[in-house]
């Protein structure tokens, strides 16, 4: 019977564990199939890390949190989560193979997948000019051109960011009409920054060993056209990684929103007493190596604080 069971290792399931065990959980076991890190271990260049002031790559940043967030006494077992149900008041993890572990409280932190748009060109340049992230490579084109991808609320937020710090942003949509709110799509048009090209698609991502060097765009008319730009951002969705959230039939045992993600109060507490969600799996979350990790401090202290009382 473990006190804690923390599904998913990047920053916010090692965060959690660290809190929760330097508080005084015994057994705090966080799963992870693969090394801990996280998605932000793919990142090339991150320099807005509060306390790193140089430009380190992700893997360079979280090389040092595994060690330090299990010296406490957190393990880390490499195997899958399949599902997590509660039966009174104990949590069942399932994991491949049948295998199952008991555990009075569980901390779900296994994020969220950028949705990938599937054109060529994209995996090959994907950190060397494809990006899933303004906030955190909009930087590196100050004062350059770029391409986004989408035509969402994402797509068009982070267009008018892009806007704020490149010379120019072409934003890139299939159809003549976005899916964003009237507000956000307002305000996009009235922005000299950027250029919309509508009915249209991207045919291929280009580059050289530098990386990307532009995009080349095909209109629904076969009208075809090149955009010599260092980087392309991509918002085509986003896909919540919350599949081991659900019951037998489907069904998920605690409230989630209508994208899946899930329902948290500020103490990162779900609908379901002593199972607490942290990091991009969870509503409104920012996206950020520093919120999961803060996500993940205060879902640690919540399930210390749950166990104990």
């Amino acid at each position: 019977m473990l006190d804690l069971a923390i599904i998913g290792g990047g920053p916010a399931g090692l965060t959690a564990g660290m809190y929760a065990t330097r508080g005084g959980l015994k057994s705090v076991v966080m799963f992870e199939k693969g090394l801990p890190g996280g998605q932000i271990t793919s990142s090339s260049e991150i320099e807005n890390y509060p306390g790193i002031a140089e430009e380190v790559t992700g893997m360079e940043l979280m090389e040092p949190w595994p060690k330090q967030c299990m010296k406490f006494g957190l393990k880390h077992e490499m195997k899958e989560v399949v599902r997590v149900s509660k039966k009174d008041d104990i949590f069942e993890i399932l994991l491949s193979g049948d295998e199952k572990v008991e555990a009075k409280s569980v901390i779900v932190a296994t994020g969220s997948t950028p949705r990938r748009s599937n054109v060529k060109g994209e995996d090959k340049f994907f950190g060397r000019g494809v990006s899933t992230c303004a906030t955190c490579d909009g930087f590196f084109y100050k004062n350059k051109e770029v391409a986004v991808l989408g035509g969402g609320d994402t797509a068009l937020e982070e267009a008018l960011f892009l806007a704020n710090i490149c010379s120019k942003v072409y934003l890139i949509h299939r159809r003549d009409e976005f899916r964003a709110s009237p507000v956000t799509v307002e305000k996009v048009k009235k922005c000299d920054k950027i250029e919309l090209i509508l009915n249209s698609q991207v045919e291929e991502i280009v580059g050289d060993n530098m990386g990307v060097t532009g995009v080349k765009v095909v209109n629904k008319d076969g009208q075809k056209r090149e955009l010599e730009v260092p980087g392309i951002f991509v918002f085509v969705g986003m896909d919540v990684n919350n599949s081991i959230l659900k019951d037998e039939n489907g069904n998920f045992i605690c409230e989630v929103n209508e994208s899946g993600n899930v329902v948290v109060n500020l103490k990162m507490h779900t609908s379901v007493d002593g199972l607490f969600a942290a990091g991009d799996i969870r509503i409104d979350a920012m996206k950020q190596v520093v919120c999961a990790a803060g996500d993940g401090a205060v879902a640690g202290i919540q399930a210390l604080e749950y166990v104990n009382h």
